[in-house]
């Protein structure tokens, strides 16, 4: 952007994402951003490995991304892998009803570890990890829950979803007029901070 913050929305977490994301910020790192936004609004989420790869390029390697809990009480950790690209630039994650899962992993971490300030509303609350199982007469299935995420420091996300550091609504007449009070205060915010 004009104002030098840079500036990425995530729609999903996908096959490509990771890929896409480090030419992205590999592009945008070069012009020493002031600031970075991460948009992660009505990201629906995607794949659990994909979150942990992308917080890998805002979080030092070997951080928590994120905790598995199984039914038996066993938690399973997930960490941040690589060498990040925007490890030290001020970020703020814009978030709404429509953050969902994956999305919820990373904005969740970047919380825990005070890296980035989550704008927006609370979000969904979608952390449970489910399976398909086949039923044996091959006329259906059943989806079974086996395990529900946690952010690093052990918060729940499965049904309480992620309320934000700055809460800022978007209002039906602010949308129908194209206008986006949340990434204001967030550029707002990043601007005040140089």
């Amino acid at each position: 952007r004009e104002d030098r913050i840079a500036y990425v929305q995530l729609v999903q977490f996908g096959e490509k994402t990771t890929s896409e994301l480090k030419d992205q910020l590999n592009e945008l790192m070069k012009q020493e951003p002031v600031g970075l936004i991460l948009d992660l609004r009505n990201n629906g989420g995607g794949y659990r490995d994909t979150a942990v790869q992308v917080l890998s390029e805002f979080l030092p390697r070997n951080e928590i991304a994120m905790l598995e809990e199984f039914g038996d009480g066993r938690i399973q950790k997930f960490f941040t892998e690589g060498r990040g690209q925007a490890l030290e630039v001020p970020m703020v994650v814009l978030v709404n009803e429509g953050s969902a899962s994956a999305s919820e992993i990373v904005a969740g971490a970047l919380q825990d570890y005070q890296r980035a300030q989550l704008l927006g509303v609370t979000t969904y609350g979608k952390g449970s990890v489910q399976v398909w199982l086949p039923l044996d007469d091959g006329q259906g299935a059943v989806r079974v829950t086996i395990a529900r995420w946690l952010t690093p420091e052990s918060r729940q996300i499965n049904g309480v979803g992620l309320t934000p550091d700055i809460v800022v609504e978007i209002t039906e007449e602010q949308y129908a007029a194209g206008e986006d009070p949340q990434l204001d205060q967030a550029i707002e915010i990043l601007l005040q901070g140089n």
